[in-house]
């Protein structure tokens, strides 16, 4: 047997990042930069109001309080998408809405709640005052406010609630450097760059197939000695829910030919591929020797339970994880040795689960073999830190405890873990 450390830096001595690709920002989330993005714009590119109110000069409201008020002219409004129509003057206002640009003149925003309307429309466009008798039309006293007044109950400080423009970004800064993962905020912010594509490593192509004549697919009766292929529905979710583009293989049958074919057909389309079954030692471990006779197959006993046999190589130049067949062992093996592996191709610098330290609540118990032993396990975060108890039965045919666990509590060789002491676990 080798030891786990060695098995993983056996996989990651031959793995390469796949190369950059321009993707839709819509798509690049998750994915890796592989160029250096700039502001080509301010962000934002004009000064702004970050509320409604009204926009004014902020000495017009100097010493202005509840109980000292003071009244304005309002003279205009400006929605957001708007510009005003002139400048403001001392003594006028401008009612404006949140992100509409500042108008020149106002060097302040006075907060709606801190106003009252004296006449003429107010805030939702009723209207509270005597009538005009200027002679004005409707739509001259629309541009001017209507002739009404507001009250205003605060004094403001000049620049309040005002975004300067490049606030967020100035005009040719940097913003992402190469090798950062783009998440749902980075993709507001390129679209806020007006970017509609972005150079990334693209996502990996991941076959997954299972082999077996005992296996069956859909909800038919089984025969003596099938069993309903979970392996593969198992390992297509794990790839998707790591980021890649899970690629639906089929189950192949125990038959060299079949498996042949099979892989080479996958090679053409795969940037990887995860066979479960077949690469231990049995006289129907038809996968392994397919492997041997087409490519450069690196087979391992490693010391861990669950999951010892593996396999790992390359075909035609494609890398090929050949998984164990019980379903926990094929999902452990997957966690330790395909994600991180194919994370790397993604260019990702995360490519390890997170581990914490957490305090068993009760004996996570085992033999002594000469293994590390990866057992189920239920975490939960007290005020103290993490800690775990046995998710069920830890047979690596028990996928029940898989589903149940949010962890793998690692256990080093020896009698286990006693109540009370430290574990690290693997989050999941």
């Amino acid at each position: 047997m080798i030891s786990l450390e060695d098995a993983q830096a056996r996989v990651n001595a031959g793995i390469e990042i796949l190369p950059a690709v321009d993707v839709a920002i819509a798509d690049a989330r998750g994915l890796v930069l592989a160029e250096e993005v700039s502001a080509l714009e301010a962000i934002p590119p004009f000064a702004n109001t970050a509320m409604d109110g009204f926009a004014v000069r902020a000495d017009d409201l100097e010493g202005v309080a509840t109980d000292r008020p003071t009244e304005l002219r309002v003279v205009g409004t400006i929605a957001a998408g708007a510009v005003a129509e002139r400048a403001l003057e001392r003594g006028e206002a401008m009612r404006i809405m949140t992100g509409a640009p500042i108008p020149e003149g106002a060097d302040a925003v006075i907060m709606v709640e801190l106003t009252e309307i004296v006449a003429g429309k107010t805030m939702n466009g009723i209207v509270d005052g005597d009538d005009d008798e200027s002679g004005r039309s409707d739509s001259e006293r629309e541009n001017d406010g209507g002739g009404e007044r507001v009250r205003c109950l605060a004094a403001v400080p000049v620049g309040n609630h005002i975004r300067p423009a490049g606030d967020d970004l100035g005009a040719g800064a940097v913003v992402f450097e190469p090798g950062e993962v783009l998440s749902a905020h980075h993709i507001g912010v390129l679209a806020s760059l007006g970017r509609e594509t972005v150079l990334v490593h693209r996502r990996p192509k991941v076959g997954v197939f299972s082999t077996g004549d005992e296996l069956v697919v859909g909800p038919q009766v089984l025969a003596p000695g099938q069993i309903r292929d979970s392996n593969r529905p198992t390992l297509l979710s794990l790839v998707a829910e790591a980021g890649f583009e899970p690629i639906d293989l089929g189950v192949l049958r125990d038959d060299f030919d079949e498996i042949e074919a099979g892989l080479r057909s996958a090679v053409e389309r795969c940037d990887a591929m995860i066979t479960s079954g077949g690469v231990s030692m049995g006289d129907f471990d038809f996968v392994k020797r397919v492997l041997m006779t087409l490519g450069d197959l690196n087979w391992m006993q490693v010391a861990i339970k669950p999951a010892k046999p593996f396999a790992f190589g390359f075909l035609f130049g494609t890398p090929i994880f050949g998984l164990p067949g019980n379903p926990v062992s094929s999902a452990v093996s997957f966690e330790l040795f395909a994600r991180p592996a194919i994370l790397k191709m993604m260019g990702r610098p995360d490519t390890q689960r997170i581990q914490e330290s957490a305090i068993a609540d009760e004996p996570l118990l085992r033999s002594k073999d000469g293994k590390t032993h990866f057992q189920r396990v239920r975490a939960v975060q007290h005020g103290d830190g993490w800690h775990v108890r046995s998710a069920g039965g830890q047979g690596s045919h028990q996928l029940a405890a898989l589903a149940a666990a949010n962890g793998l509590a690692i256990i080093p060789d020896g009698d286990g873990i006693q109540a009370g002491n430290r574990v690290q676990v693997m989050l999941l």
